[in-house]
């Protein structure tokens, strides 16, 4: 699916300003893509500058800002900065995670720390710092968790306890953000074109466990975002919706 055909010429988010963390490819630049589409202002925020380059140059309505998620300081100025340009931000998608393998014998510290801090303290510190910019109407968060959250799945020790985790903080924060009138959700993907996926050899592998026989592409894991964001969803806090095509079904 081409990038024309991710999304439909919508202008439910126009004049807003929508944070994307992990913007620079995948899901994350998906993400970007749609809302900028909608008519959004979309602070970039990732750590790889050639890639935010390309989107920003590729894209109009989208604005680069190299962030480390799991360093404050470092989130902090990049949505100062957005908001210095943009205004308050009423949207963020937490998008930026890795998930290398891990499993008992092969757990580090180091892999331990990267994985935890990056799927769950840079969503965050990474929605600490939006939610300080948002208007007082409020807003909508959306998380990212996994089908990883709720199924136990060999290699994956400790993404499946930081997506999980995910799902946890996401309610914990929408209890602690409904008097602000700021929604918080998550989306829980199950298997994703992405090139991560492609280039390890996990995709063809995913394909033959979902029912439909299938794996979901970033444009329609970013309309679930978008829809989370919108309107039609304005009753909804707390929920983690899962995109897997049937995977937790079997």
């Amino acid at each position: 699916m081409s990038e024309s055909a991710e999304v439909g010429d919508t202008t439910g988010f126009a004049g807003k300003h929508v944070i994307v963390t992990g913007a620079a490819s995948g899901i994350g630049r998906a993400c970007a893509v749609a809302f900028a589409k909608a008519g959004a202002t979309v602070a970039a925020l990732d750590m790889d500058e050639a890639g935010l380059g390309r989107l920003s140059t590729e894209v109009p309505g989208c604005v680069a800002y190299r962030a480390d998620v799991t360093k404050r300081a470092s989130v902090r100025d990049a949505i100062s900065a957005a908001v210095d340009t943009n205004g308050p931000p009423t949207v963020c998608a937490n998008v930026a995670g890795v998930y290398p393998l891990t499993t008992l014998a092969t757990v580090t510290e180091e892999r331990y720390r990267t994985i935890i801090d990056v799927n769950l303290l840079g969503t965050v510190l990474t929605t600490q710092a939006a939610v300080e910019a948002m208007p007082q109407s409020g807003g909508a968060i959306v998380n990212f968790a996994s089908v990883d959250a709720f199924t136990a799945k060999p290699d994956q020790l400790i993404y499946s306890a930081a997506k999980a985790a995910i799902v946890s903080v996401t309610r914990s924060l929408a209890i602690d953000l409904a008097d602000k009138c700021i929604r918080v959700n998550a989306v829980a993907p199950g298997p994703v074109r992405t090139e991560p996926m492609i280039t390890s050899g996990r995709l063809e592998k995913a394909i033959k466990r979902v029912p439909l026989g299938r794996v979901a592409e970033p444009s329609e894991i970013a309309g679930v975002v978008m829809w989370l964001c919108g309107p039609e969803s304005s009753f909804i806090t707390g929920e983690t919706i899962v995109a897997s095509g049937g995977l937790l079904i079997r």
